[in-house]
């Protein structure tokens, strides 16, 4: 019953829709900007920009576009910054003709972004790779940052780290096509990964909607961004950044391990707070959503002066609709597919 339902209706493209439409009712709206020499940006932003509000960017990971990373974030920080969520290049609406693939290029027209907008000071969230993109964001513009949240980001892994065996995978092919994922088995590989708990039984109709709706666009430059992670990375090269930062890690993070993360508590100095999330995976934003909120408001809110928060999508959604339209907390996973840990954790039979 479920995969002749699936052939007409998908649930990816569902949520994406759905995402959209919260950020658009939370005060947002969908722009895409020139900056010049083959390269647009898209980034939601606020429909009137207070001046009396400090700004916050929310930078997504590696996988799907920052709708489906920050969705069910933005009610903690609307009522109290001027938010810009955007897509980096080869993610959602942005791209570049431009050969350049390392993060302090993301970084250079993440700021050309921002600087379009009116924005010359901010903080900002990175999660995974957009943490590799912030950091970079700080040391080359440290002007602009006020505060800096990293979120299980291993900036500091260094390219021997691969041959001396720190990561799961062995070899950056492998890891490509787990972090890429084109079939239902690798999809279920990277959920395996990225979750302590990850979901036992996920029908390959379904990864199959997620992989077309969401893993298919601009694959090539996508393994052109992994291999320039890696590439020569040393951390004597790291340049050192001093801005307030917190450092979130999973405890039992199986892609980028809870030692880099010490490692980078180590690198940035006495500047920096760190916190390390029991039983949670690199997907913490998805596993702890609760725990990873409370500690990006205590950090980057002033607790005197916290509005409350709004409902939640699911919240919202649920108040609609007389029966149970939910399908979880989803603000998917860094690389895809928790939509479908949700929806089989918490929808009802008769949502279908």
């Amino acid at each position: 019953m479920l995969s002749k339902f699936s052939k007409c209706f998908s649930f990816a493209a569902s949520r994406d829709w759905l995402y959209r439409h919260s950020f658009m009712v939370a005060g947002l709206r969908s722009v895409v900007t020139d900056l010049g020499d083959g390269t647009t940006m898209h980034c939601w932003i606020p429909k009137l920009h207070n001046p009396c509000k400090p700004s916050l960017v929310l930078v997504h990971g590696f996988g799907a576009n920052a709708m489906w990373q920050y969705g069910e974030y933005l009610r903690h920080f609307i009522t109290h910054f001027n938010l810009y969520v955007p897509d980096l290049l080869f993610f959602g609406g942005s791209f570049t003709s431009r050969p350049e693939r390392t993060e302090s290029f993301q970084a250079l027209c993440l700021m050309k972004l921002m600087e379009a907008h009116g924005v010359n000071r901010l903080s900002l969230v990175g999660i995974s790779y957009g943490g590799f993109v912030g950091y970079s964001l700080a040391a080359q513009f440290p002007e602009v940052i006020e505060k800096l949240v990293l979120c299980c980001a291993g900036v500091c892994l260094e390219e021997i780290d691969m041959k001396n065996g720190l990561f799961k995978v062995s070899s950056l092919e492998e890891a490509s096509s787990i972090l890429l994922p084109q079939t239902p088995d690798k999809l279920r590989e990277l959920m395996r990964l990225s979750f302590v708990r990850p979901a036992r039984v996920v029908p390959s109709w379904f990864l199959e909607d997620f992989i077309h709706v969401m893993c298919t666009d601009h694959i090539e430059q996508k393994r052109e961004l992994l291999e320039a992670i890696l590439k020569d990375r040393q951390l004597s090269s790291l340049p050192k950044i001093n801005k307030p930062t917190l450092i979130m890690w999973g405890e039992q993070d199986q892609v980028f391990p809870l030692e880099l993360g010490y490692r980078l508590k180590r690198h940035i100095g006495e500047n920096t707070q760190m916190v390390i999330i029991k039983n949670a995976g690199h997907a913490l934003n998805i596993e702890k959503p609760k725990e990873f909120a409370r500690h990006l408001k205590s950090f980057l809110i002033n607790e005197d002066s916290r509005p409350s928060s709004p409902p939640s999508l699911k919240e919202q959604i649920q108040k609609t609709f007389s029966f149970d339209f939910s399908i979880g907390q989803a603000g998917v996973l860094w690389h895809g597919v928790l939509l479908y840990y949700y929806w089989s954790e918490y929808s009802k039979p008769n949502c279908l």
